[in-house]
């Protein structure tokens, strides 16, 4: 970043809830992506020879465990999202709590100017 350049973060409460949520939908369609790809594949599977048909069998025999793999990943991905939502909402209730607490100890009686 240049001189001068300022960056802004601003995050509304519900932003991580929806992606989560998103994410979570994602993690549904990638399995049915990757059963569909193996079917639409299927009439080229007589067609390839040497490492294309080594690479292709490959994939087609271990298409569960590449879309178990996938899924834990996608997992983890929710799971690290949704320690980010618990951490960004303990965070702004600390933020209000301090700000009541602030405003509690503060002498509002001595900071006015007026006479009585």
């Amino acid at each position: 970043m240049g001189v001068g350049c300022r960056m802004k973060f601003d995050m509304g409460a519900t932003v991580l809830a929806s992606l989560q949520s998103q994410s979570q939908g994602s993690s549904t369609d990638l399995g049915l992506l990757i059963r569909q790809l193996i079917r639409a594949a299927e009439p080229l599977e007589g067609r390839f020879n040497g490492a294309g048909k080594v690479a292709f069998d490959q994939f087609k025999n271990n298409s569960d465990e590449i879309t178990a793999a996938l899924n834990g990943s996608l997992a983890a991905l929710l799971g690290g999202q949704s320690g980010m939502d618990a951490a960004f909402g303990s965070g702004q209730q600390e933020s209000a709590d301090n700000a009541r607490s602030s405003m509690a100890a503060a002498n509002f009686d001595a900071a006015r100017f007026g006479g009585r």
